[in-house]
């Protein structure tokens, strides 16, 4: 019996989502996709907004909405894509998140070093390639930016990409913080091609600076609030802690798939070449790992004997976050020194492990980079076209500035003022 790949999906942000392409239906069915339903889209931004439990597929299927709804129009303004770049697009948009470890960026931190998502996803999108049949060759050349039409790949990986439009509609909506809310079928109702290059035409110009606003906003009440920086921080110190001892040696409760990642230095030429770890492909055991692996694992490290990996861990299961302070300027050396001293009177740890319980650095956030080749460029009624921040009547220089604080994070019982 054949069944039917052309299906409707409901969506919370967008209503109904059509899904009218069998691969993509078929990627959607495929054990790597459907472990994006286990990864959180927003790390532990739960423990501020409680909402905020969306995960990376509902993402994906998003972004793939959009990306229609942008093919679509841009089609009836006379661009030329054919059926097999649409459906190539979709795939590529469908996959750009399926690198995602658990929690999202924390793994790139501690169990995998210096191995991006991005990397991952395109090797994860190469071997479905391979078990496809060579069906997303053109997908992974727009992904890549090795195809002739650049406007598609803007459409996957830009300042004004479809991925953008879809995490900030969609984690404004669960987090409950209204200033993150776009208009994003406006602006993708504005979009056009010009000499291949993804443009916005004039009457979205205010629509484009909504978003700009919105992005903005989104990073420092959200992406970069003081207790999420404060809970993932938490999270890296636990993995960091529990590696640390795996490769010890220390006898470590985990899942199959976290101990291998605990106990081997896996570095980017094992996903590469897909090498076995512990008797599994690396790209299986990075496929079998999400969010449930991480806390299973964490809930039974509070009765952990080592002292640090259970405190660390009773703090991230029953949200006893560290106090964070953040500053323009960077962290007094006389303000370290105090806390140095707490630490080591209130907790009788030795300067080795210091850093597990006193986190210093720094966080930044850039709204549009004025400098990048994939600037927002506004299309005029006299066909000219102009880089957004000069097109504004508004000064948008703001939003290209890096602002950059420093923090410290450390134990509440500890707090000074």
């Amino acid at each position: 019996m054949k069944t039917n790949k052309k299906k409707i999906i409901n969506d919370p942000v967008f209503g109904f989502i059509n899904i009218r392409s069998e691969l993509v239906f078929d990627l959607i069915e495929h054990p790597y996709f459907q472990r994006l339903r286990r990864i959180k889209q927003l790390g532990l931004s739960c423990m501020v907004y409680p909402g905020a439990n969306h995960t990376r597929f509902e993402h994906a299927l998003g972004a793939v909405h959009l990306m229609r709804s942008a093919i679509a129009i841009l089609r009836l303004k006379g661009q030329d894509i054919t059926d097999e770049e649409a459906d190539a697009v979709t795939v590529a948009i469908l996959l750009h998140d399926i690198g995602h470890g658990p929690f999202s960026h924390v793994l790139e931190s501690t169990l995998v070093q210096e191995v991006s998502h991005e990397r991952i996803s395109l090797l994860l999108m190469e071997e479905l390639n391979r078990q496809f049949d060579g069906k997303l060759s053109l997908a992974i050349r727009i992904f890549t930016n090795h195809y002739p039409k650049h406007f598609l790949h803007q459409l996957v990986s830009s300042q004004l990409d479809m991925d953008r439009l879809d995490y900030l509609s969609r984690d404004s909506f669960f987090s409950g913080v209204s200033e993150g809310i776009i208009s994003s079928e406006r602006i993708i109702k504005m979009l056009n091609v010009k000499n291949d290059e993804l443009v916005v035409e004039f009457k979205g110009i205010y629509s484009v600076e909504n978003f700009l606003i919105a992005r903005r906003l989104m990073y420092w009440q959200v992406y970069l609030h003081k207790t999420v920086i404060s809970a993932e921080y938490l999270l890296i110190n636990v993995l960091a802690r529990a590696r640390e001892l795996a490769f010890k040696g220390v006898d470590l409760f985990a899942t199959p798939v976290l101990k291998a990642f605990l106990s081997n230095e896996i570095t980017l030429d094992d996903f590469v070449h897909n090498r076995p770890v512990n008797g599994r492909p690396v790209l299986d055991l990075f496929t079998n790992l999400d969010d449930n692996d991480i806390i299973a694992s964490i809930k039974e490290w509070q009765n952990h004997p080592d002292y640090v990996l259970s405190y660390l861990s009773g703090c991230v299961i029953n949200r006893r976050l560290f106090k964070i302070k953040i500053s323009k300027k960077p962290i007094p050396e006389h303000k370290i020194v105090l806390l140095k001293e707490k630490i080591c009177n209130q907790f009788n740890v030795c300067e080795e492990v210091m850093h597990y319980f006193l986190i210093t650095d720094t966080i930044s956030n850039s709204a549009y980079n004025k400098v990048s080749s994939d600037k927002i460029n506004v299309l005029f009624k006299n066909n000219k076209t102009s880089d957004i921040a000069d097109a504004s009547d508004i000064n948008l220089s703001v939003f290209s500035e890096t602002v950059r604080k420093y923090f410290i994070s450390y134990p509440k019982e500890l707090d000074i003022k």
